[in-house]
């Protein structure tokens, strides 16, 4: 997030629209029934271990969009490179020195880069990048299903800023290839799990009484 709020309130979350999407179907559903011992589930009667975690997703909706908006705007090469260090975070590849020797540069033969799939390097996959805004159309799903043919490859990841239309993933479904397809949404989220491009501002620990301490 771009701000470090001290204190996380309810009228702090009203400028988020999804926090005030949530009030008013909460209030919506208790005014049709009136007539049920209901309360109204607003932040000011949730618990403060709910209000934390609703406040959280909220935050993270909004870093996830401020994350892909981030990285649209950067070049296609620096976005090889971030795509090389998400899988690397992630356990594939070893070292960044060997992930560097196998980044394809030229994209020869529709592929963008080569990692190994695990740290001993006993087998390999394929990726193809693309830093896009315009759905991924089922062609270049296409070429590079053909792509992993021509290198003899049976694993492919599918990179995108963008989304994939429900063509791509039928498409994926009745292949031989094992394609993983990550669409900006996804990867959005998999830069915040693993902290790319990333840094903690601040962590909280929720505690609870150990019972079993105080057994006698």
């Amino acid at each position: 997030m771009a701000e470090d709020p001290e204190q996380i309130t309810a009228k702090s979350l009203e400028r988020f629209d999804e926090f005030k999407s949530f009030r008013y179907s909460k209030k919506q559903k208790n005014k049709t029934s009136a007539n049920t011992l209901t309360r109204d589930n607003t932040e000011e009667d949730k618990t403060p271990e709910e209000t934390l975690e609703f406040a959280y997703q909220i935050l993270k909706d909004q870093l996830a969009k401020e994350v892909l908006g981030t990285v649209k705007k950067g070049s296609p090469e620096f976005f090889e490179r971030l795509v090389i260090d998400l899988l690397i975070n992630m356990g594939y590849g070893g070292t960044h020195r060997d992930a560097g020797q196998a980044i394809g540069r030229s994209g020869d033969g529709g592929i963008d880069g080569i990692i190994n799939e695990d740290k001993l390097g006993l087998d390999v996959i394929y990726i193809q990048a693309k830093r896009w805004d315009n759905t991924v159309p089922v062609k270049e799903i296409r070429d590079f299903t053909g792509a992993l043919a021509s290198k003899k490859a049976r694993k492919g990841i599918f990179i995108t800023t963008s989304s994939f239309p429900n063509s791509v993933y039928d498409f994926v479904r009745q292949v031989e290839y094992k394609i993983v397809l990550i669409d900006g949404e996804k990867l959005a989220e998999l830069m915040i799990e693993y902290n790319v491009g990333l840094t903690p501002v601040n962590s909280y620990q929720i505690k609870a009484i150990d019972s079993d301490y105080f057994e006698e």
